[in-house]
């Protein structure tokens, strides 16, 4: 009886071992998910999500308002109505301190930054609460050591090819010490490198999002409608260079869509044309001492569609059939050389904007695979992966890419620990959630979580992330118990 017991103890820690070396997480656990058709506010959705470690609450931001949410079951703890200072595009928390990205009710005029107590819930009373910034303010973030917020202004016009009514974009950064603007950085007179930098659509560069280096020394500016990333130096607080990203070969070997909305087919093929890879989130990490920057493909247009144009009503002559119905950019594309909005794919690129990683056609093909695939955006950005999350688990960095339009909320989890090498880990997909914005990794009680916060469905959900232990582990665990030599032993005995 007692060695049944040890052989069925030895076999139980082996199974996970067994398996693949994509198998990392052993727990991918719903916690709860939460509806803010709830919260009974008028306009109010589920965007942006940020996480208090000081009170375990979750902060989830949505045009109206903050819903924050008990991080432990989801329950509301309070509705914050914003409605008042205009529509809220962002959250960030740090050490108790949140700050709202509020957009003006007349979005080309200067937006502002407002500060909450995380304790209280109410307008900091401790020092400054309300900062003017420039217009649009779309995403905000904080430096590692919270001694600086960055608020990017992505200041899109009313009216295309109209400056008077069209604001610069630009970078507030705010010296938090004081909590007041020490500079704002713009792109006038900024070096440019790289290839196919969108300057022809009739707009400025207009900062989407920002990902700041683990040093707080360097931000990455994704200027997602230009096809470039900006790099700002926060020892100038200046722009020190803008990177066009250049594009992606569809028609490559592991680069394969689906470029056709109407055959019902979802096969990926060879497609001879390519695409912008317009980022839209991106995070920053470190390894073996260097910054890689991981970005989510999207694609983007101008707000009015007026660069956007389908093949088979460009004009464009000698183009494929299964090409016809394909969304293209049209003060890019030419014929025999069509181009596309988005890559359809997460990268991860160096400091240079060089690119390490490229995930292929892999979102799209573990779409199919799983049933989620939405045929009908095959003519434009296929899967639209969209918001981008890091976590540090073990020693092991994890990236999370939320993917916009499939059937399903879907969320493809990375290894990305060796960049060049990046590996498919699994992909959560939920029931009842559509449209992943926002992603939030965050640990609590010595545990990992990610809340996803679903646009279309207006759903917050929270799971948790349970990570099998190493192979080495089990060694440690066997022997623990001391059932290493046994095993040894009866493996020698055969």
């Amino acid at each position: 009886m007692k060695n049944t017991m040890i052989a069925a103890l030895v076999g139980a820690l082996f199974i996970p071992a067994a398996a693949s070396a994509d198998t990392t997480f052993a727990g991918l656990t719903k916690q709860w998910t939460y509806s803010h058709a709830l919260t009974g506010a008028a306009g109010q959705t589920a965007e942006i999500a940020a996480f208090d470690s000081v009170t375990n609450s979750l902060w989830v931001a949505g045009i109206a308002g903050v819903d924050v949410l008990n991080a432990t079951n989801g329950s509301l703890i309070q509705h914050i109505d914003t409605t008042s200072f205009g529509s809220i595009n962002s959250v960030a928390i740090h050490n108790g301190l949140a700050a709202f990205a509020m957009e003006s009710t007349t979005r080309t005029d200067a937006g502002t930054i407002k500060f909450f107590d995380t304790t209280t819930r109410a307008l900091s009373t401790t020092g400054i609460n309300s900062v003017t910034v420039g217009a649009l303010p779309d995403m905000v973030t904080f430096t590692k050591d919270g001694s600086k917020l960055l608020v990017a202004n992505e200041a899109s016009p009313t009216i295309y090819g109209n400056p008077a009514i069209d604001p610069a974009g630009s970078v507030s950064i705010i010296d938090m010490s004081t909590r007041t603007v020490a500079a704002t950085a713009g792109f006038a007179g900024v070096a440019q490198s790289g290839s196919n930098i969108r300057t022809n659509t009739g707009m400025d560069f207009e900062p989407e999002y920002i990902a700041v280096n683990a040093a707080g020394t360097r931000a990455y500016v994704s200027l997602q409608e230009a096809n470039a990333m900006g790099v700002l130096d926060l020892t100038t607080n200046t722009f020190s260079s803008v990177i066009g990203l250049g594009v992606k070969d569809f028609s490559a070997t592991g680069n394969f869509i689906d470029p056709n909305d109407k055959d019902a087919s979802k096969v990926l093929r060879s497609s001879a044309v390519k695409g912008l890879y317009q980022p839209d989130g991106m995070a920053a990490y470190e390894a073996n001492g260097q910054t890689f920057i991981v970005m989510a493909n999207e694609g983007d247009t101008r707000e009015d569609d007026g660069d956007k144009v389908r093949v088979t009503d460009s004009g464009i002559s000698g183009t494929p059939t299964d090409l016809k119905r394909l969304n293209v950019s049209s003060t890019d594309s030419a014929t025999g050389n069509l181009v596309t909005f988005g890559a359809r794919s997460f990268s991860i690129r160096d400091e240079a904007g060089n690119i390490v990683f490229d995930s292929g056609s892999q979102l799209d093909a573990k779409a199919i695979e799983l049933g989620i695939y939405d045929d009908t955006r095959s003519d434009d950005k296929g899967v639209e992966p969209e918001g981008v999350e890091l976590m540090l688990i073990g020693d092991r960095t994890y990236a999370f890419i939320g993917l916009e339009r499939t059937t399903k909320s879907a969320i493809a989890i990375y290894d990305v620990t060796d960049a060049a090498n990046a590996s498919f880990i699994d992909m959560i997909v939920t029931d009842g959630d559509t449209a992943p914005e926002g992603l939030e990794g965050f640990t609590m009680n010595g545990q990992h979580f990610l809340a996803i916060a679903n646009e279309l469905s207006n759903t917050t959900s929270v799971y948790s992330l349970a990570p099998v232990p190493e192979p080495e582990t089990y060694a440690m665990l066997l022997a623990g118990l001391g059932l290493l030599g046994f095993t040894a032993r009866r493996r020698n005995s055969k």
